[in-house]
């Protein structure tokens, strides 16, 4: 697939207690794509989103970002550029609860600043102004001076997510973004997802648990089972045949 952002060549990953979380995985990722990842608790979405970025280390395997092996990245400060360019969104937002929701997002830049300025948490007016228009972008910027745990578990999220926005990323890495969330607002949060993904044409990669947000928001599937791949191609494409083989027979899609 020429042109791809993102390769990934014959990953797996094997755990000190022998557990193999994914096993010869391999795909490749374009530009400006919303790609979902799907399958069963365990079926190694964690792993492979955090191998991705160097979270985690394969067994084995290669993953090349804009044709450089990430594996050749030896020193902190090029790991650090690497995991700026694909910013990552947790389920548990992880953020800092007695710190402004303001200063959260603009701790996303520390990865650009020495290591004085990161101690110290000093930033400019300017980054100041472009954390701003993060919070603007996710539709948060009436709560930049409120503590981050006076917020819901929804504007947590989009916190988070605005964060990650100002590092300047190219890849958006969502592990499980609105698992913890309520129905109503997991739509609010996928909404702001796919606005980025389409108006800033940042690509998203995405571990989703439910069929119907796949159906609605992804571009591109790829489905997991035991560390493999099982499934890739266009979310209409699983129909309830495909559905119970990454699932199991028997299982039921919750709208």
């Amino acid at each position: 697939m020429s042109g791809s952002i993102l390769q990934v060549h014959h990953l797996s990953k094997t755990f000190p207690n022998g557990v193999q979380a994914l096993r010869d995985v391999s795909f490749e990722v374009m530009p400006g794509e919303f790609l979902v990842i799907i399958g069963l608790s365990g079926s190694g979405k964690s792993t492979l989103l955090r191998c991705l970025n160097r979270l985690q280390e394969p067994s084995s395997g290669q993953v090349f970002y804009q044709g450089q092996n990430i594996a050749d990245l030896k020193s902190v400060s090029d790991i650090r550029r690497l995991r700026k360019k694909m910013g990552m969104i947790f389920q548990h937002f992880n953020l800092i609860a007695r710190q402004n929701v303001l200063k959260n997002v603009m701790m996303g830049n520390l990865a650009s600043k020495s290591g004085w300025q990161s101690v110290l948490g000093i930033f400019s007016e300017q980054e100041k102004q472009k954390a701003l228009e993060c919070l603007q972008l996710v539709g948060i910027a009436d709560k930049a001076y409120l503590r981050a745990d006076q917020l819901s578990g929804g504007q947590k999220q989009r916190v988070a997510i605005a964060r990650a926005l100002m590092q300047g990323p190219q890849i958006l890495l969502a592990d499980e973004p609105v698992s913890s969330l309520d129905p109503a607002t997991c739509q609010v949060v996928m909404n702001y997802l796919k606005k980025i993904n389409q108006e800033l044409g940042i690509t998203v990669i995405a571990n989703l648990h439910f069929l119907s947000l796949v159906r609605q928001y992804a571009t591109r599937v790829i489905a997991l089972q035991e560390g493999q791949i099982v499934f890739s191609g266009s979310p209409q494409q699983i129909d309830q045949e495909w559905f119970e083989k990454i699932y199991g027979a028997g299982a039921a899609d919750v709208s």
